[in-house]
């Protein structure tokens, strides 16, 4: 039966994986009611955990390295208790060769090499190449579901991204390209860049080394 994670968990957690949120994003992200969300903010605060800042007009809470550290201890004891055969680490590794191809398809997105510039813009002016990278993407969302049904049935967090994914997706081939690789939406490069952090938080693997 999968577990439901508990509240000052996965506020704290919804602040790494959105880097830098209001109020109103980390409740949307955490899932926690906003009276409950903004009592475990102001805690974690008082904890040295996250700050509160402000950026280019914007203002946010991002994690300390304090916070970082916490939130890492909270999900390795979260997963020794909910995981013992080790599925999500099982999960990752089918995950990685998933990864490496939603990088170049949002490689092929954002480039579009011509004879004169091997790192030309994609100007989105040829609907074959922006397709065959739309139809990678549609195959890496079916991929995805089984994915995430194992997370799930695991940690109950994890639900919902493939539908998230999906749902930028058609956004996508409706002819929205911004809902491919903006880092300010739901797109499908966040949805997916989102489930990678949250895959290599729970696992303490560091991003900088994986395979």
């Amino acid at each position: 039966m999968a577990r439901p994670s508990p509240a000052p968990l996965v506020v704290l957690h919804a602040v790494r994986l959105l880097g830098f949120a209001d109020n109103t994003a980390i409740v949307d992200r955490a899932g926690v009611n906003h009276e409950d969300t903004i009592e475990i903010l102001h805690d974690a605060e008082q904890r040295g955990w996250i700050q509160y800042n402000s950026f280019a007009g914007l203002e946010g809470w991002s994690l300390t390295e304090g916070g970082r550290t916490e939130n890492e201890r909270q999900l390795a004891l979260e997963r020794a208790d909910a995981d013992p055969d080790n599925e999500i680490g099982a999960v990752y590794r089918e995950f990685l060769p998933l990864n490496a191809r939603l990088v170049r398809a949002c490689t092929d997105w954002q480039v579009r090499p011509t004879r004169e510039d091997g790192l030309a813009p994609n100007d989105h002016a040829d609907p074959a190449w922006d397709a065959q990278v739309l139809d990678e993407l549609a195959s890496l969302s079916i991929a995805l579901r089984p994915l995430i049904d194992r997370l799930a049935a695991v940690l109950a967090r994890f639900a919902g991204c493939d539908t998230r994914f999906d749902a930028a997706l058609r956004r996508a081939k409706a002819g929205q390209n911004e809902w491919v690789d903006r880092t300010d939406i739901d797109s499908c490069h966040r949805v997916w860049f989102q489930l990678h952090e949250d895959l290599i938080a729970t696992l303490g693997v560091d991003r900088g080394t994986e395979h």
